[in-house]
């Protein structure tokens, strides 16, 4: 794509807004082709703002993965909202992603009364909708075109991949014009270290369920380039509690192998060579409460 000219490139910032596990993350992974942010079926997985970058055509368009919007009742809460709402004040375009299951709930109605007051118009992406009845869908789309402040409609499964193809092209011709900010073989911003972390972090919920709702943390500690090619990879899992070791570790260390090997397989598959991934765990009481956490994630701590 090198060889479009400068005078007609596109670039711009698109912010994927909306309530927890509406499928924000999965929807910017579809677009981009790659992973760049974590999903699981808990709430609240992603933390931080993540850039996905997509190159189509002669736009560059960088997606901005938001935590989930929701009321929030701690700092690390308060940090997530804000970082949401930053990225889409910031954004050249503001797309509200609504579970089509779920429908018209109060943590979407809340979104849609915050985007109101900043007098933001909006796209609405209407997700998951192979498993909703059109009558329903159609009846769902009216109640938020009644609001007001959305300009067009997408219906969508970003699990499945379908409708995304006009979604890219309205991108490609909303962002304005202007030099592309990434270079085009990039597709996040996030630094391997953080993602590595990441996607430790995903395995852990998908492995441990709902056992330990905000207790964990992952941090990448170090990292060795070793001179067969691999990479040797040690990261620890920080909990709050000397009491939830034993969740994480598992009889006999089950647990924690079956995370490291997942997060193992994913990493090898992502960086293209092999991984040595070592996990440990360490009690870390007030992670939550550290301000050197938040400055790794990009958070505002003082929020």
């Amino acid at each position: 794509m090198s060889e479009v000219p400068e005078n007609e490139r596109r670039c711009g910032y698109v912010a994927i807004v909306g309530a927890p596990n509406a499928g924000k993350s999965t929807l910017v992974n579809a677009l981009v082709g790659t992973k760049v942010s974590i999903v699981s079926p808990k709430v609240q997985t992603t933390r931080f703002r993540v850039l996905g970058i997509l190159m189509a055509e002669a736009a560059q368009i960088i997606l901005v993965d938001t935590p989930g919007i929701f009321q929030p009742r701690r700092r690390l809460d308060r940090a997530m909202v804000a970082a949401a709402w930053s990225g889409a004040s910031d954004a050249d375009l503001v797309c509200l992603l609504v579970d089509a299951h779920r429908g018209y709930d109060d943590d979407t109605r809340a979104v849609v009364k915050k985007l109101k007051d900043a007098k933001r118009q909006a796209v609405l992406i209407l997700n998951k909708v192979d498993t909703v009845k059109k009558e329903n869908l159609l009846a769902l789309a009216a109640q938020f075109h009644d609001e007001g402040i959305f300009t067009d409609v997408f219906m969508i499964s970003a699990l499945k991949g379908d409708g995304l193809a006009p979604l890219s092209k309205l991108f490609i011709d909303r962002v304005p014009q202007g030099p592309w900010m990434f270079p085009e073989d990039e597709v996040s911003d996030l630094p391997q270290r953080m993602l590595a972390a990441e996607i430790t972090r995903e395995k852990a919920f998908l492995k441990l369920h709902e056992e330990l709702p905000y207790a964990l943390t992952v941090e990448t500690e170090q990292w060795e380039e070793r001179p067969d090619g691999s990479a040797r990879i040690d990261q620890v899992i920080y909990i709050q509690r000397e009491s939830q070791k034993a969740i994480v570790v598992g009889k006999g260390g089950h647990q924690i192998k079956a995370i490291g090997a997942a997060a193992r397989t994913e990493l090898e598959a992502l960086l293209e060579r092999r991984v040595h991934l070592f996990l440990h765990v360490k009690v870390k009481e007030d992670w939550q409460d550290r301000r050197s956490h938040y400055s790794e994630m990009g958070l505002d701590f003082d929020v």
